[in-house]
């Protein structure tokens, strides 16, 4: 079995699912953290279990203080140790400019924003090293009119992770990947996304395993940190032409 392991967050579904099975392809462990889609997170073991490498389910409602303060622990105690952080869950609400609340906007942070930070930091308390990716959007490179409180959330996690490579070298990673039109929203089609191409550089739509496979990389590299990955086919470049 392989002796490194990596923690990656909302791994049951979607995006997460996808790192997740990457990263066993590479003969990782992975401890698969889930908030409610526990039987997709049971499937997604039996599948890691299958490419030959060891799989843990971890149950943990991000937004209780209680379950956040217990997940590296626990991870530790079911792992013997971690390697790798991948801070994948969030949530995406939809909410406009003039009409977002304080605790909407709170909501947002606490999972997107507080939730990696603080598990990044009781990471780095935890182990003597160690890398570290976080899952950010390609909004924060411009505006997202349509999802005010997650947009600052993800652009104060942006800013976090560079503070975090500063802080915690030489001995931790900390970098993010940006992913851009890569699947949609929960409840519509990939009609969303041939849409939306036209705001594409690359006048196409990506893959999940195109961002899996820029995770991968921050994860096996010894050589980047504090860098923010656009996985968007150049949709960030147009982002300052819109303003």
């Amino acid at each position: 079995m392989s002796e490194t392991t990596a923690l990656v967050t909302g791994a049951a579904r979607r995006i997460g699912r996808e790192i997740a099975v990457s990263l066993a392809r590479e003969g990782v462990n992975v401890l698969i953290h889930y908030r409610s889609s526990d039987e997709e997170a049971a499937e997604l073991r039996e599948k890691l279990l299958e490419l030959g490498v060891e799989a843990t389910v971890l149950q943990a409602d991000l937004k209780e203080k209680s379950d956040l303060s217990a997940l590296i622990p626990e991870a530790t105690k079911k792992a013997g140790s971690i390697d790798y952080l991948v801070n994948n869950a969030a949530v995406f609400p939809r909410g406009d400019l003039e009409k977002l609340e304080f605790e909407e906007l709170i909501d947002n942070i606490r999972i997107n924003s507080w939730a990696p930070f603080y598990l990044t930091r009781d990471f780095v308390e935890s182990y003597d090293r160690g890398k570290v990716v976080n899952l950010l959007d390609t909004r924060v490179a411009g505006y997202d009119w349509d999802h005010a409180g997650y947009y600052f959330s993800k652009v104060l996690l942006a800013r976090m992770t560079k503070m975090m490579a500063v802080k915690f070298a030489p001995d931790f990673a900390v970098n993010g990947v940006a992913p851009g039109l890569i699947t949609p929203p929960e409840g519509l089609d990939e009609k969303y996304l041939e849409e939306r191409i036209d705001r594409v550089l690359l006048k196409k739509h990506g893959s999940e395993s195109s961002v899996a496979r820029a995770v991968v990389y921050l994860l096996r590299s010894n050589f980047v940190t504090g860098q923010i990955l656009y996985v968007d086919g150049g949709r960030n470049l147009l982002h300052e032409l819109e303003g």
